[in-house]
């Protein structure tokens, strides 16, 4: 297993807001994310101003595409993006297509595992070459009071033996982070738990200080 990654999810309504968190924060992540609200809100221009802002950041794209994959990646690796999020629901012809493009712009798609999804599917995105997927626990869900539990570690693992590096998301704090020292994991996603810090440097730090006591020897 390689070493976790720190991705910071910017998920703000506003860019102005976006941008003075990711130049707070960009020293201190391994990757910026132009969320899906953020992408929304505020369009692909976001994603160009974080390509500005970072220039030397793996850089995501939230799309969640669901359908007109060449055409949406085209836009997202055009403005800059390395990776494209496609969620898991869209048609097998929309995860190729984008595929396609992601590979003639040296990127990647993620698959965004949100709602029903089966290992089925999983097999299917691996043989059509996709390397990455996003295991999501909601906004609503934690809302609700869903925590991660063992079936979702079981799951995890089943992915990685598939093939597919997983990134971690949803209210993810260092004091999570044990639950996962047996997943192959390649990146942990924060998003509120390191925008809405009070001093988000520390939190990011404390990631960090995590990652390497659990995972440094494998770095």
């Amino acid at each position: 297993m390689t070493k976790p990654l720190l991705q910071l999810a910017l998920d703000h309504t506003d860019l102005p807001a976006a941008l003075r968190t990711a130049k707070a924060l960009k020293n201190h992540v391994d990757i910026i994310e132009a969320g899906t609200i953020l992408c929304l809100c505020e369009g692909l221009h976001a994603v160009e101003m974080l390509r500005e802002l970072c220039p030397d950041k793996i850089l995501v794209a939230d799309l969640k595409v669901a359908d007109a994959g060449e055409t949406l990646a085209l836009e997202a690796f055009k403005a800059g993006a390395d990776w494209m999020t496609v969620i898991c629901a869209a048609p097998l012809a929309t995860v190729i297509k984008a595929h396609d493009v992601a590979k003639t712009h040296q990127g990647e798609i993620q698959i965004e595992l949100f709602g029903n999804w089966t290992m089925q599917d999983a097999r299917d995105w691996h043989a059509a070459g996709i390397r990455q997927a996003i295991y999501h626990r909601g906004r609503d869900a934690q809302a609700s009071g869903q925590t991660w539990g063992q079936q979702d570690l079981d799951r995890m693992k089943q992915l990685s033996d598939i093939g597919l590096r997983l990134s971690v998301t949803g209210g993810i704090t260092p004091a999570d982070l044990p639950l996962f020292r047996d997943i192959d994991v390649q990146a942990f996603i924060a998003g509120r738990a390191l925008s809405d810090a009070t001093q988000p440097a520390q939190v990011a730090q404390a990631f960090h200080q995590q990652i390497g006591a659990i995972w440094g020897a494998t770095a």
